[in-house]
């Protein structure tokens, strides 16, 4: 087996938490009085538009938001939306320190983010330290677990499926980068995920079975 030359990261449930996701939004209702069951369904019509990076984060708030008028302004909104992202605990500092310091390896990020929140993402917790890449949906105009995702990942790294980790919170993205023959970790603690990681850096590969945390 050829020997791994590239980790591939989801952000979201691995570094940070899922910044605009179902609880975020229900604590904007609550905020700002919105229709919590109005906005969510508006949010789940449009949002993939928005994470291929077709709209704007205002196009996107004109639609779910600000289809009513408010007593507020979507910087209000904005703001708020920004806030909801915070880091999870120990991964991303370790992770930093790892690549800086024993990795050897090239990461990349694989993730679904909205431009706007993904580059406030990136420039607020550093991630250009720990990426050496970001193959974001909203830059290449496709979403997980579109398989040309992880394809065009690939592609930029000239590495091949045998070649790449991939680590996701999500077992079902995590199976849809295994059907592309990529090795791939289900996240579910910063413990497991750190002992596969230092185990990498210090064997081949080919030393491990091809698995998934359940």
């Amino acid at each position: 087996m050829p020997e791994l030359k590239i980790l591939l990261f989801d952000i979201g449930g691995v570094l940070l938490n899922n910044a605009w996701g179902h609880e975020s939004r229900r604590r904007a209702a609550d905020l700002f009085r919105l229709d919590y069951e109005e906005m969510n369904g508006l949010h789940n019509f449009i949002f993939s538009t928005y994470e291929t990076g077709k709209i704007t984060l205002d196009e996107y708030l004109d639609t779910v938001v600000f289809n009513h008028p408010r007593a507020f302004s979507r910087e209000d909104v904005k703001a708020f939306m920004f806030a909801q992202s915070v880091e999870l605990p120990d991964m991303l500092a370790w992770l930093t320190a790892w690549k800086q310091n024993h990795c050897g390896f090239r990461i990349f990020a694989v993730n679904n983010e909205g431009r706007e929140l993904n580059q406030h993402r990136i420039n607020t917790f550093n991630l250009h330290k720990v990426f050496d890449a970001f193959i974001s949906s909203c830059e290449v105009g496709m979403v997980k677990p579109d398989p040309n995702i992880w394809r065009l990942a690939m592609g930029i790294a000239q590495a091949k499926p045998e070649q790449c980790v991939y680590f996701d919170d999500r077992l079902m993205l995590a199976r849809a980068a295994g059907k592309l023959g990529i090795r791939a970790y289900h996240h579910q603690t910063f413990d497991e995920t750190r002992q596969i990681l230092e185990d990498l850096s210090h064997s081949p590969l080919s030393d491990y079975e091809y698995r998934f945390n359940q």
